[in-house]
């Protein structure tokens, strides 16, 4: 634009120098240094003008990919979707062939000292309690593992937790659906450990990641919440993952519990 406006001035100036020249070889001159000018300015503009439309489109451009980036990605959501309530309508087929009865106690006893893990509740096999039945403890509204019944007397019963060293259940990264088996570490303030999972290195695991029980053993039903992922430490191969997992129950402050009675209910065959 500073070009075009110096250009401007300096054909006006020729131009009011012309007017003082008398013959006609010098306005024959000047108007062929003028046509110049013109044909200089012209295109100073047409080249601005173009520089300013390179510009427009360059932003257009970068916004068109990044509408495309985004629908890209808003196909690959719509997939796993799709792919999520297939496994969730088999699940709940799965689901609509159990009868799960929840069987409602209150811790009767309990080592203060936690030297022994096991505790015991105030119901045992009058109310229909038998060993390796899950033991459960709802947190706002969640449904998370506390343990197993692993003796069970007439009127009272004894639990193991899942932070017990003799602790095994079958379970899964929820959001990612790798398998794995959860141990407990022996102590409430050490957190659990899942072992042998097999891991993709372009879907990590990411920490607050919820762990859940896989169904996998038939004791456990499946979805049970068992804790939150708090460290990852990666194996050798780059494809076997160690999870150190914080358990949503505080056992510290756990007074009452869930018993589950897994029935399998019979379907009639139309």
């Amino acid at each position: 634009m500073i070009i075009f406006f110096i250009l401007v001035l300096t054909s006006a100036i020729l131009l009011i120098s012309s007017i003082r020249l008398e013959n006609s070889t010098g306005l024959v001159f000047l108007g062929s240094v003028r046509n110049v000018f013109h044909e200089i300015s012209s295109f100073t503009r047409r080249t601005v003008f173009a520089i300013q439309e390179l510009s427009i489109l360059r932003r257009e451009y970068a916004e068109l990919a990044a509408r495309i980036y985004r629908y890209e990605h808003i196909d690959r959501d719509t997939v796993d979707i799709l792919q999520e309530n297939n496994r969730l309508r088999e699940q709940l087929q799965f689901s609509q062939s159990l009868a799960v009865r929840h069987i409602a106690a209150e811790i009767s006893g309990r080592d203060p000292h936690f030297l022994f893990s096991a505790f015991s509740i105030n119901k045992g096999s009058v109310a229909g309690i038998a060993p390796d039945m899950p033991v459960v403890a709802f947190y706002n509204g969640t449904q998370a593992l506390v343990g197993k019944v692993i003796e069970a007397g007439h009127f009272e019963s004894l639990v193991m937790p899942l932070y017990d060293l003799n602790f095994f259940v079958s379970a899964r990264v929820a959001p990612l659906r790798y398998e794995g088996l959860v141990n407990g570490q022996g102590a409430t303030n050490v957190p659990l450990r899942m072992q042998s999972v097999k891991t993709n290195v372009h879907e990590p695991v990411n920490a607050g990641d919820l762990v859940v029980t896989s169904g996998v053993g038939g004791i456990y039903p499946p979805d049970i919440a068992i804790g939150t992922v708090s460290h990852t430490v990666i194996l050798g191969n780059e494809q076997t993952t160690e999870l150190d997992i914080e358990s949503i129950v505080d056992f510290s402050r756990l007074e009452y519990v869930f018993v589950l009675e897994v029935v399998q209910s019979e379907q009639s065959d139309d």
